[in-house]
C-alpha cells in the first residue's frame, strides 16, 4: 500500500470526524441543544437509562455540569429523573423516547435516507471491509479514550 494512499485516507477519516461534530452541532442548535449536548442525550438514548454519576464518568463532566445538562434535558422534557429504588441519593436518567423522536426524527430525515442510498451504492464486499474499518477504528478511539480517562483518575 502506497504512503500517499495511506495519508488520503487518515486525512479523509479525520475530515468525516470534523464533518460529524458540526453536523450535530448545527442539528443540537436546531433542536435547541448544543451539539455535545445533543450526543450527550445519544449515550442516555443509547443505553435506555443511566444514573447521573454514570453520565459524569463516562463524558467526563463534573457532577455540577451533569446536574446543569440533566436540569437542561429536563426542561425540554427530552429526559426524567427518578430516584432508586431504596436509596433516594441515586439519581437516575431515562430518556423520554417519544419526544426525542419527535424532536429529532424531522431533522435526521435527510440525511438518513441519503446515508441509506450511500450505504445501498456498495456491494457487500465493499460493505464488509467498512464494517471492517469502523469496528477497528471505534475500538481503538475506546482504547485511546480508557487510556486517558485511567491517567485522569
Amino acid at each position: 500500500m502506497s504512503q500517499e494512499l495511506t495519508e488520503r485516507v487518515r486525512k479523509l477519516s479525520q475530515q468525516y470526524a470534523f464533518d460529524s461534530i458540526q453536523m450535530h452541532e448545527a442539528i443540537g442548535r436546531q433542536a435547541g441543544l448544543s451539539g455535545t449536548d445533543h450526543k450527550y442525550l445519544g449515550f442516555i438514548m443509547q443505553k435506555g437509562q443511566m444514573t447521573a454519576g454514570e453520565l459524569s464518568q463516562l463524558t467526563g463532566l463534573t457532577t455540577g455540569a451533569v446536574t446543569g445538562l440533566i436540569d437542561r434535558f429536563e426542561q425540554k422534557d427530552l429526559v426524567r429523573r427518578r430516584f432508586g429504588e431504596g436509596d433516594r441519593r441515586k439519581v437516575i436518567v431515562e430518556a423520554n423516547n417519544e419526544k426525542v423522536m419527535a424532536v429529532f426524527e424531522p431533522l435526521y430525515k435527510e440525511f438518513r435516507q441519503r446515508s441509506g442510498e450511500l450505504i445501498a451504492s456498495f456491494s457487500e464486499a465493499e460493505l464488509k471491509v467498512i464494517e471492517s474499518y469502523f469496528s477497528k477504528a471505534i475500538e481503538v478511539m475506546n482504547d485511546t479514550t480508557s487510556k486517558f480517562n485511567t491517567k485522569q483518575q
